[in-house]
C-alpha cells in the first residue's frame, strides 16, 4: 500500500525519499507524492521511464476488477533504469515455469500490490530484464504484460506453427496485436476482425492478409467466404459472436479465449464442437520461462510494439481517457520523467 504525501503531513519531508505516483483512492485517480519502500533481499530500485496501460487498470479504476482495495498504485507495465542498464519488468509474479498454469499465490503487479505507474519501484530481481536491444524505452513498456498474454494464448496454449491460417479478433488491443505480430513472424498467414474498419487498414500495414468488420450482417460467412476456415483463433470478447468462431474453425482447430470483454458466451453449438474436434483453450498471462521465452522471439525477430499514444504523467487522465473510448490501436503508454 503506498505511503502517500496526504498520510505523511506531520512527517519530516526532508527525510524521506518521495516520488510521484499516479495512486487511486475511493473518489478517483490523482497524483500524489508517495514514499519509496526500503529495499528487501533480492530486490533492487528501478527508476520507471515509461509505463503502459491496459484494460486491467481502467477495470480496476470502474469497479470492475475483483479484490479492488484503497490506496493503490497502479501499472503492470514498465520500462527503466536499473543504475545504468536499461530494464523492463515482468508483471507476472510467483509463477516460474509450470506449463499448467498459475500458482494460489500467483499476483499480477498493480493490485493487490503497487504497480507501475510511479517514479520509482522496488522489484523482485527475478522480474527484472533487459530491454531487448531495438527497442526505445517507450516501446519497451508496451511489451510486457499484453506480450506475455499473447505468447502463451498464442504459442503455448494453440501451437501456432508456419503455414497456419490465424485469426485474431478485436484487432487494436494490445494482446490482439501482439498475437497478430507474433503469429506473422513465425510464418503464419493472419485475418483480423474488428468493428472499425480504419483499424483493419492499419493491421494490414503490419503484415496482416485480411480482416473483416464484425458489425456488418452475416460477418463470419463473408469472412469464410474471403478466407475459408482456420487452424487458430485468437479472441478476447466472448459473448455472442463466439459461437461464429466455431464456424470459422477448421477440423482439430485450436481457439484460444484470453478474454470476456463482451460477456457470456451464448449459442455456442455442442454439435459443431465435437463434430469437427476443435480444442478450446482458455490462457492467461504466463510464466516466467514464457515471459523469457516471448523476449527472445522479439529480439530475434526484431519485433516492435505498436504505439497509439504518449502522454506525460500530468496528462495521465486523458491516457485513461483514451482507453475508454476504445479508439486506440496500439498501446498507450505514460511517460514519468
Amino acid at each position: 500500500m503506498p505511503l502517500c504525501l496526504i498520510s505523511l503531513q506531520n512527517s519530516n519531508f526532508n527525510t524521506i525519499n518521495l516520488m510521484k505516483s499516479i495512486v487511486l483512492n475511493e473518489t478517483g485517480l490523482s497524483i500524489q507524492d508517495c514514499e519509496l519502500p526500503f529495499v528487501g533481499v533480492d530486490q533492487s530500485k528501478v527508476e520507471i521511464s515509461c509505463a503502459s496501460l491496459n484494460h486491467r487498470d481502467l477495470w480496476i479504476t470502474k469497479g470492475q476488477y475483483a479484490g479492488i482495495k484503497y490506496p493503490i498504485i497502479l501499472g503492470s507495465d514498465a520500462s527503466g533504469y536499473l543504475n545504468d542498464q536499461k530494464v523492463l519488468i515482468n508483471p507476472s509474479t510467483n509463477w516460474f515455469n509450470d506449463p499448467i498454469g498459475q500458482p494460489k499465490d500467483y499476483e499480477i503487479i498493480g493490485l493487490p500490490r503497487d504497480g507501475t505507474l510511479r517514479q520509482e519501484g522496488i522489484f523482485n530481481n527475478n522480474l527484472i530484464h533487459s530491454i531487448p536491444e531495438h527497442l526505445t524505452m517507450e516501446e519497451a513498456s508496451a511489451l510486457p504484460l499484453a506480450g506475455l498474454t499473447a505468447y502463451r494464448v498464442l504459442i503455448s496454449r494453440c501451437k501456432v506453427k508456419s503455414g497456419d491460417k490465424v485469426l485474431v479478433t478485436g484487432i487494436g488491443g494490445g494482446v490482439a496485436l501482439f498475437a497478430a505480430q507474433f503469429a506473422i513472424a513465425l510464418g503464419a498467414e493472419v485475418w483480423v476482425t474488428s468493428g472499425d474498419d480504419s483499424k483493419i487498414q492499419k493491421s494490414l500495414e503490419l503484415g496482416v492478409k485480411g480482416g473483416i468488420n464484425y458489425k456488418i450482417e452475416n460477418w463470419h460467412k463473408q469472412l469464410n467466404l474471403q478466407a475459408g476456415g482456420f487452424d487458430v483463433i485468437i479472441d478476447g470478447a466472448a459473448g455472442q459472436g463466439f459461437s461464429h468462431l466455431l464456424s470459422l474453425a477448421n477440423a482439430g482447430a485450436n481457439i484460444g479465449i484470453y478474454g470476456g470483454t463482451t460477456g457470456k458466451i451464448e449459442g455456442l453449438s455442442p454439435q459443431i464442437l465435437f463434430w469437427k474436434q476443435l480444442n478450446i483453450h482458455g490462457s492467461t498471462m504466463g510464466n516466467h520461462t514464457e515471459f523469457s521465452q516471448m523476449l527472445k522471439l522479439v529480439s530475434d525477430f526484431k519485433i516492435r510494439p505498436v504505439i497509439d499514444s504518449i502522454y506525460h504523467l500530468n496528462d495521465f487522465q486523458k491516457a485513461f481517457d483514451r482507453m475508454d473510448s476504445g479508439k486506440q490501436f496500439g498501446k498507450i503508454i505514460i511517460s514519468l520523467k
